[in-house]
């Protein structure tokens, strides 16, 4: 490719830039409500695309947009994002929610507890939450994680006793006791065949807890 050619693709690159932003603005600067039910239709239709290179354009875009727009469906449709999308989606929708919650926590912490309900056994969504919580510094979120510790999706539960470790919140010991006998077992690397059972995970991250 030529340096001509190169300066060519790179303008083209600019302007396609420059007309993303104006577009992202002009979206955001018309009436949130009409807008997140466009963005709601969007999303179903881009979760049900064969080709998931598309989806994840369209999904990486619309959790840019959620990332601005205030109110319950907002963060409803980030977790759905979180929880169906591709890889490149997830990531995208999961770092606008940990934006989102260092401003306006109480938005995304009720719609955790939504998902939690709705959410069920399997769901990718529960076992990445709560990483995402231990990332916040709100009071709330080890009430929160205890919710995970509850939950009948061991590895959801794994993630949560990570998490509290993560935290680093000795109050979070006192949550863990009731685990340490759960025979559930768990992979502990997403590459390796290794297996823990859930209680000897809460006996290892409550004593490292107390310790603090």
């Amino acid at each position: 490719m030529s340096a001509d050619s190169i300066a060519t693709d790179l303008k083209k690159l600019f302007d396609a830039e420059r007309s993303v932003r104006e577009t992202h603005a002009a979206l955001l600067a018309g009436d949130h409500a009409s807008l997140v039910g466009e963005i709601g239709n969007a999303t179903r239709e881009a979760f049900e695309l064969a080709d998931k290179n598309e989806a994840a354009l369209r999904l990486v875009r619309v959790s840019e947009l959620l990332s601005d727009v205030e109110g319950p469906k907002a963060v409803d449709l980030l977790i759905s994002i979180l929880d169906r999308g591709e890889p490149e989606a997830r990531h995208a929708a999961g770092e606008a929610l940990e934006g989102i919650a260092f401003d306006r926590f109480k938005e995304v912490a009720l719609g955790i507890e939504r998902a939690l309900t709705s959410l069920g056994a399997g769901s990718p969504a529960l076992t990445e939450l709560p990483y995402l919580l231990a990332q916040i510094p709100e009071p709330g979120v080890v009430k929160l994680l205890a919710r995970f510790l509850k939950h009948e999706d061991g590895e959801a539960v794994a993630a949560a006793i990570e998490a509290l470790v993560e935290c680093a919140d000795p109050t979070g010991a006192q949550l863990l006791g009731a685990l340490e006998k759960d025979k559930r077992t768990v992979q502990i690397e997403e590459d390796d065949d290794a297996r823990v059972t859930i209680g000897e995970l809460a006996k290892e991250a409550r004593e490292f807890l107390q310790k603090l």
